[in-house]
């Protein structure tokens, strides 16, 4: 019963850790995003995690990102397991699984490829995203509590922390959209508004309907995006379930389907 109970706790603290992992141009947990297909704590404590993306030419970019933080994730479990990440079905696959079991950066794995991919630029443009879709969502939450834009723009670190929404998008964004201003401005005090441009100015007063404005136009751009891939990752898998074995997308495109397999009209 005890070795159950280790087992069990290891599994959800496990499943913790891989949803503090974004997708990054989604700024979506891969948990929630279906990109873990599968996890495993092994009697020796160790841990297996399967990997899957919506399309066999997903970016390699993103799928670095992505598994990248699974290892990072992994790393901070409390009992320092081994572990195997393994990415299924994408073009870099081999290239990917081999480079992040070595611990290799991105430039290490893909060589000249990556030459020309300015990574670090990539990850300011993906914060920038999330900064301002979580703050629009805060934002919007407040209005819709009736609080003026005056008092919105007020509001300092310890008035925002003892806010309180009903579930949903707004409280869902809360923490996190604290998380990345304090990421984004670490010496930030106290008193200092927390509704702030990406820039670190402040936002007039007679300014937040045409802020809110531009913050919904980077929403909207994130939820079509996240809305494609969850359709075809789950188009895919659906398609993949009718047939035996482990085919990939690659088999359907050279159309190596069995044609008791095929879907009917």
């Amino acid at each position: 019963m005890a070795t159950a109970s280790v087992s069990g706790s290891r599994e959800k603290e496990l499943w913790r850790r891989l949803g503090e992992v974004n997708d990054p141009e989604l700024d979506e947990p891969i948990t929630e995003m279906g990109f873990v297909e599968h996890v495993a704590v092994t009697d020796d404590g160790g841990v297996q995690v399967d990997f899957r993306l919506p399309t066999y030419w997903c970016s390699p970019t993103f799928a670095f990102l992505m598994l990248d933080g699974v290892r990072k994730a992994l790393d901070q479990l409390s009992w320092s397991p081994a572990y195997r990440v393994k990415l299924h079905d994408h073009m870099f696959a081999e290239e990917v699984n081999r480079g992040i079991q070595a611990g290799k950066a991105f430039g290490e794995i893909f060589g000249e490829l990556a030459g020309a991919l300015d990574l670090a630029g990539l990850k300011e443009t993906f914060a920038i995203k999330a900064f301002k879709r979580r703050q629009e969502a805060v934002l919007r939450g407040l209005r819709q509590h009736g609080l003026t834009d005056r008092d919105i723009l007020a509001m300092d670190l310890p008035a925002y922390d003892v806010a309180r929404f009903e579930p949903g998008e707004a409280a869902k964004q809360k923490p996190r959209y604290r998380a990345a201003l304090l990421e984004r401005f670490p010496d930030r005090q106290a008193d200092d508004p927390v509704f702030v441009t990406w820039e670190g100015q402040g936002i007039p007063v007679g300014a937040l309907g045409a802020h809110l404005a531009e913050l919904r136009g980077v929403r909207v751009n994130m939820e079509f995006n996240g809305a494609l891939c969850r359709g075809l990752k789950q188009t895919r898998y659906k398609e993949l379930d009718v047939v035996d074995g482990e085919l990939t997308l690659v088999d359907f495109i050279m159309n190596r389907v069995p044609a008791r397999a095929a879907p009917t009209a």
